[in-house]
C-alpha cells in the first residue's frame, strides 16, 4: 500500500513534454494555419448537421439520429485533440500537467470507443433497413435507438475508466518526453518504469472488446446487406441500397484501417513521425470529411440544407408553382362553359383580360 501510494504520488507530480508535429518554424507556422481550418470548419459541418436533425421533421429518422450522434461526438472528439496540437505548433515543445495529460487520455478513449459502437449501430441500422424492410419501424423504433446510442457513450466511458485508472496508476520516470501531439497510451507506456503487464493485458481486452467486437458487428451486418443485393431482382434496386451504405463503408474503412494498425502492435514500439501522421488522419482528416460524405452528399440532407440556406429563394419558387396552378385551373373554368357558346366566349375574354 506505502508503495502504490509512492508511485501515485510521484506521478502526480510529474508533468510530460509533448514534441508535437514539426520542430521547424517555418512549417510550423504553416500547419497551425492549416490546422485551424479544419478545426473552425469540422466544428462547422457538425453543428450545421446537428441542427438540421433537430429543426427539420424530415430528418427525424433513426439514420440521422445516428448521424447526429455521430456528429455531436466528432466536435467533442476534435475538440480533445486540436488545442493540444495547435498549442503544440504555436510553441513547440509544450509541457504538459501529469493530471492534464491523464484527463486527456481519458476522454480520448472514451470519445474513439463510442465512436466505434456507433459505427457498428449504423451498420445495423443499413442491415435491418435493406435486409428486413418490414421490420425496420419495430426494430429501429425510437426507444431502440435511443438505447444503442446511450450503451454506446456509456460503455465508452466505462471502457476508458478502466483503462485510463490503470495507466495512471503506473510511476514515470527518465526524460518524460513525449513524441506525440497528445497524450496517447503507447507513448504513456514506453515511458512508465514499473511492469506493465496488467496495463498491457487490460489494454488488449478493451481492444477485443470494443474494436474488434464493433467491427465484427460491421461486418457481419454488410455481409448480409451483400447476400441480400446479390439476390435483388434488379441490378437498378441494388445499386439503390448500396448507395445507401457506400458512405458509411468508406468512412468506417478508414477510420477502423488507421486505428487497427495504430492499436494492434506491441505497445513499446517506438513512436515515430508515421504515428503521429497516423494519428492526424483519423483525429483531424476523418472528423473533417465524415460530415461531407455522410450527410452533404444525402439527397433529403442536401434538400433541407438549400431550404434553410435560401428561404426565400423556395418561398418564391412556391408562389410561382401556386400562380400556375390557379392560371391551370381558370384556363380550365372558362373552357368547361363550352356547352355554351356565348359563356364559353364570354369566360375566355375574362380570362383573357385577366391576364393582359
Amino acid at each position: 500500500m506505502e508503495r502504490s501510494l509512492e508511485l501515485a504520488n510521484r506521478s502526480i507530480s510529474h508533468s510530460f513534454i509533448l514534441l508535437g508535429l514539426s520542430t521547424r518554424l517555418g512549417v510550423r507556422d504553416v500547419l497551425f494555419a492549416v490546422f485551424l481550418a479544419l478545426y473552425l470548419l469540422t466544428l462547422l459541418e457538425n453543428t450545421l448537421i446537428v441542427s438540421l436533425i433537430c429543426s427539420h421533421s424530415q430528418l427525424r429518422q433513426p439514420m440521422y439520429f445516428f448521424l447526429g450522434n455521430l456528429s455531436c461526438l466528432e466536435m467533442c472528439y476534435v475538440s480533445v485533440t486540436m488545442p493540444t496540437l495547435l498549442a503544440g505548433l504555436s510553441s513547440s515543445p509544450r509541457r504538459v500537467p501529469f493530471a492534464a495529460c491523464i484527463a486527456q487520455l481519458f476522454l480520448f478513449v472514451s470519445l474513439i470507443a463510442t465512436k466505434c459502437t456507433l459505427l457498428a449501430s449504423m451498420a445495423y441500422d443499413r442491415y435491418v433497413a435493406i435486409c428486413r424492410p418490414l421490420h425496420y419501424p419495430l426494430l429501429m423504433r425510437p426507444r431502440v435507438c435511443r438505447g444503442l446510442a446511450l450503451s454506446s457513450w456509456l460503455g465508452g466511458l466505462l471502457v476508458s475508466a478502466v483503462k485510463t485508472s490503470c495507466i495512471a496508476s503506473l510511476s514515470y520516470c527518465g526524460p518524460k518526453v513525449l513524441n506525440h501531439f497528445f497524450c496517447d497510451v503507447s507513448p504513456l507506456l514506453n515511458l512508465s518504469c514499473t511492469h506493465v503487464a496488467l496495463t498491457e493485458l487490460v489494454d488488449f481486452i478493451s481492444a477485443i472488446v470494443i474494436f474488434c467486437g464493433s467491427l465484427l458487428v460491421a461486418l457481419a451486418s454488410y455481409v448480409a446487406i451483400g447476400r441480400a443485393v446479390l439476390r435483388m431482382p434488379s441490378a437498378a434496386a441494388g445499386r439503390k441500397a448500396l448507395s445507401t451504405c457506400a458512405s458509411h463503408l468508406v468512412v468506417m474503412g478508414i477510420f477502423y484501417t488507421v486505428v487497427l494498425f495504430m492499436y494492434s502492435r506491441p505497445a513499446h514500439i517506438e513512436s515515430t513521425d508515421l504515428n503521429k501522421v497516423l494519428s492526424v488522419v483519423y483525429t483531424v482528416v476523418t472528423p473533417a470529411c465524415s460530415p461531407i460524405v455522410y450527410c452533404l452528399r444525402n439527397r433529403a440532407v442536401r434538400a433541407v440544407m438549400r431550404g434553410a440556406l435560401r428561404p426565400h429563394a423556395v418561398s418564391r419558387e412556391l408562389q410561382a408553382t401556386g400562380a400556375r396552378q390557379c392560371r391551370v385551373k381558370s384556363r380550365g373554368a372558362g373552357f368547361e362553359a363550352g356547352s355554351d357558346p356565348e359563356e364559353a366566349r364570354k369566360a375566355g375574354g375574362r380570362w383573357t383580360e385577366h391576364h393582359r
